[in-house]
């Protein structure tokens, strides 16, 4: 029976499909990073708008650790595939509070350096800039240096099966379950 991402790929155009499966772990490391995007997203506007409507900061760092946890998991068992090693949890955690901060610096900056809040601006005006500098520049800065760093120190002994040989564009064999 064919795994999920090959019927997928099954459904992709030709033309599409060699690139996807030359890239495969850049798309799973964004399909992962998609969903995790949507968690935090919700996290974040439920710790806003319920139990910290005044700590954006602290609200999108609670949201973007579990997103981050949820990530880990997610990753070392799709995207990088890799066999465990002792201390991979450890640069993982050290990798993700870099990513952590690289995340909130553009709401820091933001809210407290340019002082997009109110009463400076309208409560709309504050949340777009919240969301843009936090959720969309911050969370696409820290997901291009998770990903450089995740593959360069994290996750190095991944498993290649299948990976490159001809045979593997249609089919993606067992890396593709």
């Amino acid at each position: 029976m064919p795994s999920l991402t090959q019927r997928v790929l099954a459904r992709v155009p030709g033309r599409v499909r060699p690139a996807l499966v030359r890239h495969r772990r850049l798309v799973k490391f964004l399909l992962v990073g998609s969903g995790c995007f949507a968690l935090t997203v919700l996290i974040n506007y439920a710790l806003r708008f319920t139990v910290m409507p005044t700590k954006p900061v602290l609200a999108l760092t609670v949201a973007t650790v579990v997103g981050t946890v949820l990530s880990y998991l997610l990753n070392r068992r799709w995207s990088f595939r890799s066999s465990w090693r002792r201390r991979e949890p450890l640069l993982f955690v050290l990798v993700s509070a870099v990513a952590v901060a690289v995340n909130d610096l553009p709401l820091i900056a933001s809210r407290y350096l340019l002082d997009l809040r109110e009463p400076r601006v309208s409560p709309f005006t504050q949340e777009l800039a919240d969301f843009l500098s936090g959720m969309v520049l911050g969370t696409f800065v820290a997901m291009l240096f998770r990903f450089w760093a995740m593959q360069r120190w994290v996750f190095t002994r991944v498993e290649e099966a299948g990976a490159g040989s001809p045979a593997s564009v249609g089919v993606l064999g067992s890396e593709g379950q």
